[in-house]
């Protein structure tokens, strides 16, 4: 548990390059500019370089799909409950969707491997993967619909290159296609100079922030959903399956980590107050860290 604190701590060493660059630079330093660089561009790097990490197999494949059916099942109410009761497109987009972008690589990886051994890869590799999908399909359209008609939140989706990307990556990998060490090579620096510009990104949005700012209500809402709605419904779902403790296990971790600064880029992109949605990312990673031990303490009682 230790190496994973530790690790999770090194990456976010990023975090505070971006604040202490934005801090320095001031207005040199474009928020905007980052955050479109890094959507279209870096980020189909990190997804097309996450297929060839991992072989696809059937086996492996419900994994992901649970995944993406859960978030599905409480997504769909929690829309039509927001619908209901927030007049504002902004705060209802960032109540309905921030809570279910979670950070499943740069955080949920490393932990399973430290819970569950390098067993665990190949399905968080997986569940990242799909991550990717609901970022960018329901994430893209949410956050731009707080800004921008139906049919441009629609036409949003079509532009963000990741989805092509990762459908074309998803071919190459179940075609057994042959990919040279230069290109693979290519695609990893990639991939990691697009989760460092995340991170990066992150820090920027820091600088100047006040907790004050935010409303209450969308703290509370967002919080509740992250650490008890969607773990604990997870956990209720994945019970009447016949998948293994072992992967429910890791699929409720996956479900538990913070807010994924992909929330970043979508808020910025589409105007639905980024920093309104950076203070969500940076109190659901310090709420984290001493879930870490809860979150051990059931998964060893329950599920191994």
């Amino acid at each position: 548990m230790f190496e994973t604190l530790l690790s999770i701590m090194f990456v976010y060493v990023f975090i505070f390059l971006g604040y202490l660059a934005k801090r320095i630079f001031k207005e040199e330093m474009s928020s905007k500019t980052l955050t479109l660089f890094s959507v279209y561009f870096l980020q189909a790097f990190v997804t097309v370089w996450g297929f060839s990490t991992a072989k696809l197999s059937a086996d492996h494949l419900s994994v992901p799909l649970y995944y993406i059916a859960i978030i599905l099942v409480l997504l769909l109410p929690i829309l039509f409950i927001a619908k209901r009761l927030i007049k504002d497109p902004k705060e209802r987009a960032i109540v309905s969707i921030a809570g279910f972008v979670g950070n499943t690589g740069n955080i949920g990886i490393p932990l399973g491997i430290a819970l569950f051994g390098m067993e665990s890869v190949i399905y968080t590799t997986l569940i990242n993967l799909a991550n990717v999908f609901v970022v960018y399909i329901f994430g893209v359209y949410i956050y731009s619909r707080g800004s921008f008609s139906i049919k441009k939140s629609l036409f949003n989706i079509i532009k963000i290159p990741i989805i092509p990307a990762s459908i074309i990556a998803i071919l190459i990998n179940i075609n057994d296609v042959s990919l040279a060490p230069q290109i693979n090579e290519f695609l990893k620096m990639g991939a990691y100079a697009g989760i460092v510009l995340q991170l990066f990104l992150l820090g920027t949005f820091l600088y100047g922030i006040k907790l004050s700012n935010i409303k209450k209500s969308i703290l509370i809402t967002v919080m509740s959903q992250k650490f008890l709605l969607i773990p604990l419904s997870t956990a209720f779902i994945l019970s009447f399956t016949d998948l293994s403790l072992f992967v429910q296990a890791i699929i409720i971790m996956e479900m538990t980590v913070p807010l994924a600064v992909a929330n970043i880029n979508l808020a910025s992109l589409y105007n639905c107050r980024p920093q309104d949605v950076t203070t969500l990312i940076m109190l659901s990673t310090l709420i984290f860290i001493p879930m870490l031990f809860l979150l051990s303490e059931v998964i060893t009682r329950f599920y191994l």
